[in-house]
Formats: C-alpha cells, sequence, structure tokens
C-alpha cells in the first residue's frame, strides 16, 4: 500500500508516518522506483504507536516498546530486558497519570463549587442587590 492510503486508512499524516520511518518505529520496504510499500500489518502498528503516543510516551520508548531497543540496559535475555523495561515505563507512566487524574479531579471539585456558587447568587447580583 502506498504512503497515501496509509494515512488515510489510519487518520495519521503522510508527515507523521515519515516521521515514524526516520524513528524506527515503522519498517518499510521500498520499490524499484524508491517509493515506500506498506504492509496491511503497518495499520495495527500505527494505531499502536498513536495509542502510546496518545499517553505520553516518547518516540524512544515506543521503539523500546515495539522492538525491544533499550541501549541503556546491558542484559544477555532479550525476553527479560524488555518485559523489566516495558514494566518500568508502564509504572512510571502510570504513576503521572495518577498524578494528572487527581489535578484534574481536584480542579473539577473547584469548578462546580464555583459555579453552585454563582448560581445560587445569581439572583442577588443581577438585581444589583450584593448582600457581601
Amino acid at each position: 500500500m502506498k504512503i497515501s492510503e496509509l494515512a488515510q486508512l489510519t487518520g495519521v499524516s503522510i508527515r507523521s508516518i515519515r516521521h515514524y520511518e526516520k524513528k524506527g518505529l515503522i519498517k518499510v520496504s521500498r520499490l524499484a522506483n524508491n517509493y515506500r510499500e506498506f504492509d496491511d500489518s503497518i495499520v495495527e502498528t500505527i494505531n499502536t504507536i498513536r495509542l502510546y503516543l496518545g499517553l505520553g510516551l516518547t518516540t524512544d520508548q515506543i521503539k523500546g516498546i515495539l522492538y525491544c531497543e533499550y541501549p541503556e540496559v546491558q542484559v544477555k535475555d532479550k525476553e527479560s530486558e524488555y518485559c523489566e523495561e516495558l514494566l518500568q515505563i508502564y509504572e512510571t507512566k502510570l504513576k503521572e497519570i495518577i498524578k494528572q487524574r487527581k489535578a484534574l479531579a481536584d480542579a473539577q471539585l473547584h469548578l462546580e463549587k464555583q459555579i453552585d456558587f454563582m448560581k445560587a447568587n445569581r439572583n442577588q447580583w443581577e438585581s444589583g442587590e450584593d448582600e457581601r
């Protein structure tokens, strides 16, 4: 499949697909005319990349998850390296998400209180009767 078809199927821009290729997130074969040729399985890979980007992972972290490439860790057993690194990345990301959710919940509570207060006092403000 051509890059324009892949972009249409995944909803990802051609520019982003080229960026994913440059960062090593996707593997692409080339035709004799040097056009990119994408296998059908790349659609799932692109969707996975989008999911991880949406979670806030970096392209380097995503590459490590997809291809077990963790240059900072020297482990002979590739499977244990993959599982350990992936576990650490997920645990760190989960902690960040929990922290973000708490901040959002706090902000929501504050806004709800402000809205309730403003609605309760709307009539006084509109009539100019401010008893404060």
